[in-house]
């Protein structure tokens, strides 16, 4: 584990969150150009969501478990009785944030899930252990005082947690909708996979520990399949001894779009609004938002800050597209990331600290 290793890892653990966090006022505009009449200077820095959401749809979202609201669910209340306590009345109104109330440089809640994760892995040679981690993510997300600033869940929570509260066990309440393979089942895959890998485990058991976490919440096996790509792109990444085969390593990542189409789209005339939003789908699922991820990652690798930037500005699932995409800037370019940003972060201390024990 040399000093260049860590290096990259403590990066892209921390872009993470920047990613994630710079969005997030933003996060869900379909229509970049309420984008920019909300943000006419652009998405430079931290900024506190808008108090009106030309795009939400919350108020459609079922309270009572994953998807859309069914009329005569008999059902009990997830969101205000079980998690999100208190703030079930939010979702009930037409074009509220999801994330409304949330200050500039607060995470969004998947992120909250991966400082979780790393939380969990914190003691020296201590490795993921599901039991342990479902632990922690069931007090983060049923907190009587909320240990997070969120207002919204995805339907992966509520499902989850409407299975619970049926009583089956926590490692048989992944819940499957229609959303279920989407960006955000990966949001807590990078800190578990550079945790394991730097303590020694190989690729191989790190790739199956990866997969097993994820249908804790996301049982797909197309989203475990992108999971596998991400997982051994990290790796390549992290322990590179070079940087001239980058592009190329992330194109080979593609699983959901062809590499062949992905390298044009990289190296088209188009502008990346035309591609992320024309070509590719700014919404949550994985098989536009995965090659989207590749493609800002390959246009500007060199410049971390422009992509993240121009991630959250094409609007759509943003925040999770960012998370990821922070990921492999970060481990891309070390040097590049912004630590005065990362210090406006609201749980910078908190984050740096599980950094630090993650690095052993």
């Amino acid at each position: 584990m040399t000093p260049k290793v860590t290096h990259r890892a403590s990066a892209a653990l921390k872009n993470l969150f920047i990613g994630d966090a710079l969005a997030m006022p933003v996060h869900w505009f379909y229509n970049a150009h309420d984008i920019d009449r909300a943000f006419p200077e652009g998405i430079t820095t931290f900024e506190a969501p808008p108090a009106f959401h030309p795009s939400s749809i919350m108020s459609m979202h079922s309270t009572r478990g994953g998807g859309r609201k069914r009329s005569g669910s008999p059902q009990p209340e997830i969101v205000g009785d079980v998690i999100l306590k208190g703030k079930q009345g939010y979702w009930n109104r037409p074009n509220i944030h999801y994330h409304q109330g949330m200050q500039p440089g607060d995470n969004t809640l998947n992120a909250h899930c991966a400082l979780t994760l790393m939380n969990s892995m914190t003691a020296p040679d201590q490795h993921y252990d599901s039991d342990t981690f479902l632990k922690a993510y069931i007090e983060l997300m049923t907190a009587e005082t909320p240990a997070h600033p969120d207002t919204y869940a995805e339907s992966y929570h509520r499902g989850f947690f409407a299975n619970l509260k049926k009583g089956l066990p926590p490692k048989q309440c992944g819940a499957v909708t229609h959303d279920t393979p989407s960006i955000g089942g990966l949001v807590t895959i990078a800190p578990l996979a550079i945790g394991e890998r730097l303590k020694g485990t190989s690729l191989a058991d790190t790739r199956n520990i990866c997969r097993q976490h994820l249908a804790l919440t996301h049982p797909d096996t197309f989203l475990a399949d992108i999971c596998d790509a991400y997982v051994e792109l990290i790796d390549n990444l992290l322990f590179r001894d070079n940087d001239d085969q980058v592009e190329e390593t992330l194109l080979k990542a593609s699983r959901s779009l062809a590499k062949r189409e992905l390298t044009q789209l990289v190296k088209s005339e188009y502008t990346e609004r035309e591609v992320i939003g024309g070509v590719l789908s700014t919404a949550c699922y994985i098989t536009d938002a995965w090659p989207a991820v590749l493609y800002l990652a390959c246009k500007h690798h060199d410049n971390p800050m422009k992509a993240l930037q121009i991630n959250a500005e094409v609007g759509g699932d943003n925040v999770h597209r960012g998370a990821v995409l922070g990921v492999l800037l970060g481990l891309i370019n070390a040097e590049a990331a912004d630590e005065d940003l990362f210090a406006r972060l609201t749980e910078q201390a908190s984050i740096n600290r599980a950094i630090e024990c993650l690095m052993g």
